[in-house]
């Protein structure tokens, strides 16, 4: 039987970066990381806007606050030291009406609470900046950025390699137990041993505790959020991440335009219930999958909370003129003829019994080991600083 001192379960930019630490810390240790796919990065952490978010949102005090104020940095640190492309093209969260205008102050408050350097424009001052664009008061995050979080991901696990990691791609963990001295895991090519897991298996990561007799009093529910490229429209559309005043009926952040690091702007994501955890299309089906979030009391307590939402949402899903409203709310420049398709992704959200979505990081121990169970935006921005909070919760 093979045996590791430490056993990292998920080749996302999380996963990733916990073993980088751990062979930072420990670089005679053995760590071996077990990713199910052919390549890492392949769900969240290679399904998304691609954003380096500044802390805008988040709630001061926060795992969130703290580590996306860290992590924006460590970012920028990672990919100056190691060459990879990025771009700090700055934010603007603008506000179409009075109501949104009113709400910019809020946020404004909070991301004064957390440090982030913001700045409050009328609605010309923003206009000069981002003509193109419909505003009448707007917030501008200076250091938020965009890179490819999958091309992070990918020099992680290549430099693991190189300082003695093992990489097992194909390989799932099924199921295992611990004992008084590690941690037994039944994978696809046998039983390894390991002092020490972690789990930060994403969509799977209430099916992994459970499997590991953690206590999981939340259920995974996926929602599916759609993008759009924009196609026909001129390079310089807009030279800012643009972002609506997040409304505070509605769970997500909302439907934003952002530039990407291949050249082009993309809008979205929305936010549907997914019948599928890793399933990106709308057919995709697992009967499984959706009869664990149909059957979950807090499933059904969300939607009821956000049942005028929940139908918004589903109706901008089937219908692409729906979809652009949403867009032309600051943008009326784009027609239906310039949404072209573009990948999906599934967020893996967390639901308490109760019925409300688990807003910060969460963790769960049992005496070898640790599991991720909740990581929504901004992790893949605070991956650096979460692997390091990881290790140092593992190893106390």
């Amino acid at each position: 039987m093979t045996s590791y001192d430490f056993a990292i379960i998920g080749g996302g930019i999380v996963g990733l970066a916990t073993a980088r630490r751990l062979q930072a810390l420990h670089p005679q240790a053995s760590v071996v990381l077990f990713e199910k796919e052919e390549a890492v990065a392949l769900h969240q952490s290679g399904r998304n806007s691609g954003v380096i978010h500044a802390g805008v949102y988040y709630t001061p005090g926060s795992l969130k606050a703290q580590f996306c104020s860290e992590g924006g940095k460590a970012v920028v640190a990672y990919c100056d030291e190691h060459g990879i492309r990025y771009q700090i093209c700055g934010k603007l969260i603008v506000a179409v009406d009075d109501a949104e205008t009113e709400r910019l102050g809020n946020l404004h408050r909070r991301a004064t609470a957390n440090g982030i350097e913001i700045e409050r424009l009328s609605g010309a001052e923003a206009r000069m900046l981002e003509p193109n664009i419909s505003v009448e008061a707007a917030l501008l995050s200076p250091s938020t950025g965009i890179v490819d979080f999958a091309a992070i991901s990918r020099d992680m696990a290549k430099r693991f390699l190189e300082a003695g990691g093992t990489l097992k791609h194909g390989c799932k963990v099924t199921c295992g137990s611990e004992k008084p001295s590690g941690i037994r895991l039944e994978t696809s090519e046998g039983t390894i041993e390991a002092g020490k897991a972690v789990f930060c298996a994403g969509l799977m990561a209430d099916r992994m505790a459970q499997a590991f007799g953690a206590d999981v009093d939340f259920r995974i529910v996926p929602f599916r959020g759609e993008y759009y490229r924009i196609v026909n429209q001129p390079d310089d559309l807009v030279q800012h991440l643009i972002y609506p005043v997040p409304d505070p009926e509605r769970p997500f952040l909302g439907v934003h335009l952002t530039k990407k690091m291949d050249g082009g702007f993309t809008v979205g994501p929305n936010a549907v219930l997914a019948f599928a955890r890793e399933g990106y299309g709308r057919l995709s089906l697992n009967l499984r999958d959706l009869a664990d979030s149909l059957t979950y009391p807090g499933f059904w307590r969300v939607i009821a909370r956000n049942a005028g939402p929940a139908v918004d949402e589903l109706s901008a899903s089937l219908m692409r003129s729906r979809y652009l409203k949403k867009v032309q709310k600051y943008c009326s420049t784009i027609r239906l003829e310039n949404l072209a398709p573009y990948r999906s992704g599934i967020r893996a959200q967390a639901i308490s019994r109760d019925g409300k979505l688990m807003d910060d990081f969460h963790f769960v121990e049992t005496r070898h080991s640790l599991h991720v169970c909740n990581a929504p935006s901004p992790a893949a921005t605070s991956s650096i600083p979460i692997g390091a909070y990881i290790v140092e919760r593992l190893l106390k």
